[in-house]
């Protein structure tokens, strides 16, 4: 890949032209089969990742997978990278607002010139396997698996000295898989994505386990025993080395503190009090508790111990948009991108150990392939009053469909049905100025925590 490329100012959207060029590049991606709908197979990507020189070993690598943190704990390891002096590239997804928060060079978003021109370097690769896919009667490359590739071609550009590489769904088949990980990360495995990934925790798991590598260092969350067998065969059939929390690692105290909490951490190599971490959630502590030891993985092989004042840096500079994120203020206004009843579970968590709410409204939008009623009974307690909406996405439970599982399982009398996503916020946020200590909490999909964060911008509430 050439290094022609000027870098730009990373603020997205600074230049109009390219602006309309990102959104061009972005409509050719949604024209291909979208991502929720993704093929079991690594040969057409592994196909243009090849035509253009493999640029996906330019640069070591972070695998990431699991059910829930999976973003976080990337996004924590790449800021604790960063800290340590190295050039980082970052792949997660989905993205909340805009395409360019999936592609992270160095702590930000890609700029719009270098997306398009990556983009259109790669074209005549992505039609050449397009054209071999047709012939053999397969579907074209797919939204994720262009998505990939061109992921692949910004980092070799930049050029980057790691990646952090969040996997899109699963994990043996996944397009990111076509990529060799040093080191294989797990956040905790649960169920999600059944009709995809397999009925149990250990089918899930097991696919989940395809990215670990020959000799790679595996660093887990605690998992279930079934989703800890599946990964212990992996790590055995490569000869890997296996680091598991509780056991080579763990947390060993949080403490809620204002803007988030500090934690004390035992890594693989060394341990490390008082760090404050800018994140609400016990969950988050254990995200970077497994994000600590993933760097440690990587940089010293797990032998050597982290400067503390660097990974207080990195910790302390660590963010993770959309996950229990004040996003206003007077009243309150939380989001978070829990969907499926692990994430929605840890939330509720969450919420009674680091809010102190007199009464909380939460406004839920779930997807259809989701487990609704599972969401909703995680939730249900905390909240004085629901507010049934839904997302501008196709996958979205239409309002009264939600609004009847919702019904099935609470009192009718605090639920509250609204067509848009604006109206059931505006009412929210009207109850919550009408008595102190009121709060809204709007959550149930990745897709509704975007519009909300698009609607406080556009209404500039006070954040």
């Amino acid at each position: 890949m050439s290094k022609k490329h000027d870098r730009e100012d990373p603020e997205i959207g600074n230049n109009a032209l390219f602006q309309a060029q990102a959104d061009r590049v972005y409509a050719e991606l949604l024209a291909r089969v979208g991502e929720s709908n993704p093929r079991p197979r690594l040969e057409p990507t592994r196909r243009a990742a090849e035509l253009l020189g493999d640029p996906q070993r330019s640069y070591p690598i972070i695998h990431v997978t699991g059910t829930n943190g999976k973003t976080t704990t990337s996004r924590i390891a790449e800021s604790i990278l960063r800290a340590h002096g190295l050039r980082t590239g970052l792949l997660t997804s989905p993205h909340l607002v805009r395409m360019n928060e999936r592609i992270v060079i160095d702590g930000e978003p890609i700029g719009n010139e270098a997306l398009v021109a990556n983009w259109d370097d790669i074209q005549p690769y992505l039609r050449m396997v397009d054209g071999e896919l047709d012939a053999a009667g397969e579907l074209p490359l797919t939204f994720f698996e262009a998505l990939t590739v061109l992921a692949f071609a910004c980092f070799a550009d930049a050029p980057v000295d790691v990646v952090v590489l969040e996997v899109g769904m699963g994990g043996e088949w996944d397009s990111t898989n076509v990529a060799d990980g040093q080191v294989a990360v797990f956040t905790p495995i649960a169920l999600d994505h059944m009709h995809r990934l397999g009925s149990t925790v250990a089918e899930i798991a097991t696919t989940k386990a395809g990215i670990i590598k020959p000799l790679a260092n595996v660093v887990s969350a605690r998992q279930t025993p079934d989703a800890l067998a599946a990964i212990e065969r992996a790590v055995d059939l490569t000869e890997s080395t296996l680091a598991v929390e509780g056991d080579g690692f763990a947390l060993e105290s949080t403490t809620a503190a204002v803007g988030g909490q500090v934690i004390t951490v035992r890594g693989l190599a060394g341990r490390y009090p008082d760090l404050f971490l800018p994140l609400f959630g016990d969950h988050q502590a254990v995200n970077a508790s497994v994000a600590i030891a993933a760097v440690e993985s990587f940089l010293g092989n797990a032998s050597q111990a982290l400067d503390q004042d660097v990974l207080a840096e990195g910790l302390a500079t660590a963010t993770s948009p959309g996950r229990l994120q004040i996003l206003g203020i007077e009243p309150t206004v939380l989001i978070d991108a829990a969907h499926n009843p692990h994430g929605a579970q840890a939330l509720a968590a969450a919420i009674r150990t680091y809010f102190t709410f007199a009464e909380l409204t939460v406004v839920l939008g779930v997807l259809e392939d989701k487990d609704a009623r599972g969401i909703v009974d995680a939730l249900a307690p905390l909240a004085d009053r629901i507010h049934v909406t839904q997302s501008h996405s196709d996958r979205a439970i239409p309002v009264a469909a939600l609004a009847s599982i919702v019904l099935d399982a609470t009192r009718g009398d605090r639920t509250y049905n609204f067509d848009s996503l604006d109206e059931a916020i505006a009412r929210a946020r009207e109850w919550a100025d009408e008595a102190p200590g009121r709060g809204v909490l709007v959550t149930g999909s990745i897709t509704l925590i975007g519009e909300a964060i698009e609607l406080a911008t556009e209404q500039g509430w006070k954040r």
